[in-house]
């Protein structure tokens, strides 16, 4: 018998927990309003024919998330739930009598130990043997077992694991920052009759040091540049270059053709750009490196972005997006037809965007489907197609294609011509929802942009529904950022005076810097959003052609809220800088 359909009873049951809902977990969902009673029919036909947990089924539907889930089985085993672990307060300790393939088979990771209680995350609540294992190690202690998804375990295992490695300095010399300095040396000062021998070990053991370090600290870009002495490595992190190390110059062919090799490229050839990918597992961590090679005067240029699945969250309110936006936003994505623009350079975090709405509004009766350049993440549910622009499978002749696969919700990855532009607004104009990026500053910009492609300004009015510009700033290090009172030529900077009513409440900070942050005053990044939506005054000066500045202006006085004052918003909640909003959407004020 399914396991789920049966009556349990908690493991450890604990006087203030919640109580035990004895019911079957489809009738607890259905009671909480997670899904309905024909998707819990549906699922249990499903397991019929092909057994498996009810609860697991529904998640693949798509019928629920696994957080509801997750609710719904605390629920049923007297237990509580929590959404996320707060990594800075894990005790790395707790973990030293386990191993990090044990925590992530058996769903388990002791979190805190306080006044005699263990607090132990599960992610799953019959894992009863588990917990008497733990019990075996902390035999003085109280086990308090809590539930959290999956994601959130393996996420807080990752992290536990590694803060305990560097902790105890027995982490391997390739995923420690000084290892790469290390090898680095090491052929510095190797003899020259090193390039005679047979052994790449201290290349490879390069290579795989730049790489495991990049992982660790998500980076987003790895940057191998030969110059005229030496070969230098930088990364990119939170949209700023770093210089991490210099390999000597004698070695730039043996480390270019190892990074070919893992990528599947033509090491013979040196003449021509070559792309490729490469997959990598470090910590239990799915990544994919997207490979570009390009010939440049003192030999190959390469450059790796980093694509981690387990650290995006395609989830909207994950975006740093204020509640007024995003609620717009998701009232446009549940539209039943028109074009959804997104904008900005590369690496702005437009195709992360665009894919936290298509998993938003993904649901089994809606038919999805994407072409894109390159598939960056796989989306269970969703059809993905990837161009071959060498055999002559563009975006216009993808996106043909998928309108005759009956699609409600259809992504194209870019609009770069004329002829994708024109098939995108007719799918919208014909009953298609159609999300895609455009490279344009701001979100004015895109109309005349678009027009300047050849589109009928008249078509742009009536089929475009909404336009979100964005760029990616860095936010302040928690640990070191520290209060200030800005000039007033640093407010007027951001569009405020030192009489706004909005200074009185406002919580500058300034970057610091400290040890956790390296040394820069900032940790990760948020968006800065304009999300322009087309009234009337809007479309008509569209249809006449008029210029960004005066469309922007209009959008300005119809509410819109520009970059560079969601910038100045979030300055003054203390979540960034001036310095680094102004470094971010200047480029988009006029």
């Amino acid at each position: 018998m399914d396991p789920e359909l049966s009556v349990n009873i908690a493991p450890y049951p604990i006087s203030d927990k919640p109580s035990i809902d004895a019911r079957p977990i489809g009738e607890i969902l259905v009671r909480d309003g997670a899904c309905t009673e024909t998707n819990v029919v549906d699922a249990l036909e499903m397991q019929v024919e092909r057994g498996g947990l009810l609860g697991e089924l529904l998640v693949q539907m798509s019928a629920i998330t696994q957080l509801q889930l997750t609710r719904a089985l605390g629920a049923q085993f007297g237990l509580d739930v929590e959404e996320r672990i707060d990594l800075d307060e894990l005790d790395v300790s707790l973990v030293g009598g386990l191993t990090m393939g044990y925590a992530k088979g058996a769903g388990v990771l002791p979190t805190r130990l306080e006044d005699g209680v263990l607090e132990v995350a599960l992610s799953n609540p019959m894992s009863i043997d588990v917990l008497d294992d733990l019990r075996i190690l902390h035999a003085q202690a109280t086990i308090e077992p809590y539930l959290v998804t999956p994601d959130v375990l393996n996420e807080a295992v990752n992290h536990a694991f590694d803060r305990r490695a560097r902790a105890d300095q027995v982490v391997d010399d390739l995923s420690k920052e000084d290892g790469v300095v290390d090898i680095a040396a090491e052929l510095e000062g190797a003899a020259k009759d090193i390039l005679d021998e047979d052994d790449e070990a201290p290349i490879i053991r390069l290579v795989n040091s730049v790489l495991n370090q990049a992982a660790k600290e998500r980076v987003s870009d790895v940057h191998i540049e030969p110059m005229e002495k030496y070969v230098l490595f930088r990364f990119r992190k939170d949209g700023v270059l770093r210089e991490v190390v210099r390999a000597p110059k004698r070695f730039q062919p043996a480390i270019t053709s190892r990074i070919k090799i893992m990528g599947e490229l033509n090491i013979a050839e040196k003449r021509l750009p070559q792309d490729g990918r490469i997959r990598i597992k470090v910590a239990g961590r799915d990544i994919d490196l997207r490979l570009s090679t390009i010939p440049t005067a003192h030999g190959e240029r390469i450059v790796m972005r980093l694509l981690d699945k387990t650290s995006t969250t395609l989830d909207l309110l994950a975006l740093g997006m204020r509640e007024e936006t995003m609620a717009l936003l998701e009232s446009l994505i549940r539209r039943p037809n028109g074009i959804i623009l997104c904008c900005g350079p590369t690496g702005s975090g437009k195709t992360t965007t665009l894919y936290s709405a298509l998993v938003t509004i993904n649901k089994p009766e809606v038919n999805i489907l994407t072409i894109e350049d390159p598939v960056e993440y796989q989306l269970e549910g969703i059809g993905q197609m990837q161009v071959q622009p060498k055999i002559g499978f563009t975006f216009a002749g993808g996106l043909r294609a998928t309108l005759r696969q009956d699609p409600d919700v259809v992504l194209v990855g870019e609009i770069r011509d004329l002829e994708t532009a024109e098939i995108a607004v007719q799918a919208s104009l014909t009953g298609h929802l159609v999300f895609s990026t455009v490279h344009t500053n701001d979100a004015a910009s895109t109309f005349t942009r678009m027009v300047d492609m050849g589109v009928e300004p008249f078509l742009l009015s009536s089929s475009v529904i909404g336009i979100l510009a964005q760029r990616l700033c860095r936010t302040l290090c928690r640990d070191c950022k520290e209060p200030y009172h800005p000039t007033d030529l640093e407010l007027e900077q951001i569009g405020l005076k030192r009489d706004d009513d909005r200074i009185v409440s406002a919580r500058f900070h300034r970057a610091k810097g400290c040890p956790e942050c390296g040394g820069s005053g900032y940790a990760g990044r948020m968006g800065l959003h304009e999300l322009l939506v087309p009234d009337e005054s809007v479309k008509r000066l569209v249809v006449d052609k008029a210029d960004a500045g005066t469309i922007k202006k209009a959008a300005v006085a119809a509410g819109m809220i520009t970059l560079l004052m969601d910038g100045a918003i979030k300055a003054m909640n203390g979540k960034t800088t001036i310095e680094e909003v102004m470094r971010i959407a200047t480029a988009a004020v006029e």
